[in-house]
């Protein structure tokens, strides 16, 4: 078993922010995988269905992004998982917008997000870093994460949301390199 963690802000006034992407990626995977119905539990949203033969929890914390370890090691500890089964989706700004990356462990890169799991269960888990680009200037930071999508990039948005969740069968089998592979390929058609 698996647990997938998408990283956003509660309420639809951050539905389309760029720091939101991590919850996207999670309902487009739910959406195009069938997977159960949506409980309230951990904190957050959970879904639970299969990809392959993987058995996999969608995790999406309500308890806004600098809060995200509580939701995450609530659903860690009642499953009785290790590190090695979480994977969290979030937004990266040190990639290229769009650019979907996978790594385990590292920093927190001054994501809140990151730095909270990090406190409560440490750094070694798995990374889908989806990139939205840096605005320029640190002072410009936390507006431009916290700002929607362009109307221009969401046609890039929604190819980048269905590549993931069409190869995602290649993440939950763990192998990192062809889901990035086939992500990438997809974009480009």
């Amino acid at each position: 078993m698996q647990l997938w963690v998408g990283l956003g802000n509660p309420g639809p006034q951050y539905a389309m922010n760029r720091h939101n992407v991590g919850f996207m990626a999670l309902d487009v995977i739910a959406d195009m995988h069938g997977f159960g119905a949506v409980q309230k539990k951990f904190q957050g949203w959970v879904q639970e269905g299969r990809l392959g033969t993987e058995k996999v929890i969608l995790l999406k914390p309500a308890t806004y992004m600098n809060e995200s370890g509580r939701s995450v090691g609530e659903a860690m500890r009642f499953y009785k998982m290790d590190l090695s089964a979480l994977t969290v989706f979030h937004d990266e700004l040190d990639l290229a917008p769009f650019k979907v990356k996978v790594k385990t462990g590292g920093g927190t890169a001054g994501h809140n997000g990151l730095r909270s799991i990090d406190q409560h269960l440490g750094a070694d888990f798995r990374r889908v870093r989806i990139g939205i680009g840096h605005p320029g200037h640190k002072d410009r930071v936390t507006g431009y994460v916290l700002g929607n999508y362009a109307k221009s990039e969401e046609d890039d948005l929604a190819t980048m949301l269905g590549a993931i969740s069409a190869e995602a069968d290649w993440l939950a089998k763990g192998d990192d390199v062809r889901f990035m592979s086939d992500v990438a390929l997809r974009q480009q058609d």
